[in-house]
């Protein structure tokens, strides 16, 4: 295994994070167990979870994912061992089971609370806010369209001194975003010069087929020092290639939930079929190449990967033994070209 600092921090996190928004859905107890036993095997020690999990969300399963990961900490006496990052969910439709009070301090300590007892720990070494809670594009919006009304921009000097408090009690260590768009990052980053926390990471779509975080984002990590916690770097499995020729595999993310499509368009599609050449042509699998691309990306502090089967897990895992050269990436840009971000 690899490993890379937490920005800013003397925290060492492996270059692969085990991803768990599966848990307590598409994996019941056992099975999660079991990804978490075989990941820290393999000196994954980073571990990526939110209140919100498992996805899809609902009210029934409310924050079940990090009850599963509590309990096998506790069980196996491993809190020591693993960096643990989680996130407050933010508004929305499908968040109101959960609470419709935002970033409120109320809101804040009050999911800190939750996910601390729910973890069975005394402290979040990575706490995450899920989403802005501004009007802004996210989730697959390409444009941005401005809402004269939304006065949100005096809250993000709010949220800070809120969590300022909470790392003072020592409940959390450090903070980080999620969803997040430059503007934002560099608000929280401008205000943190007033001895307020300062974010060290950003929870962000990247992959070959949503690279849209290199328009921005990317110099601001460069830049900043910021540190891009990769998600759904295989496009919710699209680009495992089990989707290709009209594929839809029983137990399937996209066969149990198709409104989740953000990845699967025709234009993903199509450049999925290019990128399993470029797979071929090296002999390695189109997994591999997907996410030893994002695992090389200079801003690219850990690449959080999921799984709803253990020998998914096992070759995802195994990409960090995966040495992309510059012809690999030469490749790659030609059907960037052609066919740049389709899973926005």
């Amino acid at each position: 295994m690899e490993y890379s600092f937490l920005p800013n921090t003397s925290i060492k996190v492996s270059k692969i994070c085990l991803g768990t928004m599966t848990f307590g859905h598409q994996n019941d107890m056992i099975e999660s167990e079991e990804q978490m036993d075989y990941a820290l095997e393999q000196g994954v020690n980073f571990f990526d979870t939110a209140e919100l999990y498992p996805v899809p969300a609902s009210a029934e399963r409310y924050a079940i994912t990090e009850k599963i990961i509590g309990n096998w900490m506790n069980k196996k006496s491993v809190r020591d061992k693993i960096i643990l990052a989680t996130k407050i969910a933010g508004p929305g439709d499908y968040t109101k089971h959960i609470r419709t009070t935002g970033f409120s301090e109320k809101s804040l300590i009050e999911a800190v609370d939750g996910s601390l007892k729910r973890l069975k720990t005394d402290y979040i070494d990575l706490y995450q806010l899920h989403w802005p809670e501004r009007s802004t594009n996210t989730f697959g919006q390409r444009g941005f369209k401005y809402v004269e009304s939304d006065n949100w921009t005096e809250n993000f000097e709010k949220i800070l001194h809120t969590l300022k408090k909470i790392i003072d009690s020592g409940k959390i260590r450090f903070v980080g975003l999620s969803n997040e768009n430059p503007w934002g990052v560099m608000k929280f980053l401008e205000l943190s010069k007033n001895n307020l926390p300062r974010m060290i990471t950003i929870q962000n779509p990247y992959s070959l087929l949503n690279r849209l975080f290199e328009v921005g984002n990317s110099e601001v990590c460069m830049r900043e020092n910021i540190g891009l916690l990769a998600y759904s770097p295989l496009g919710f499995g699209v680009l495992s290639g089990k989707y290709l020729n009209g594929s839809l595999p029983e137990g399937s993310r996209l066969k149990l939930f198709p409104n989740l499509s953000r990845f699967a368009g025709k234009k993903s599609m199509e450049a999925t079929e290019y990128y399993m050449k470029i797979a071929k042509k090296y002999d390695i699998s189109l997994t591999h190449l997907a996410l030893s691309f994002v695992n090389s990306r200079p801003f690219v502090t850990s690449n959080i990967i999921g799984a709803s089967k253990l020998d998914q897990l096992k070759e995802n895992i195994a990409s960090i033994n995966i040495n992309i050269d510059e012809d690999m990436i030469k490749d790659i840009e030609k059907v960037q070209s052609i066919i740049p971000n389709p899973a926005p």
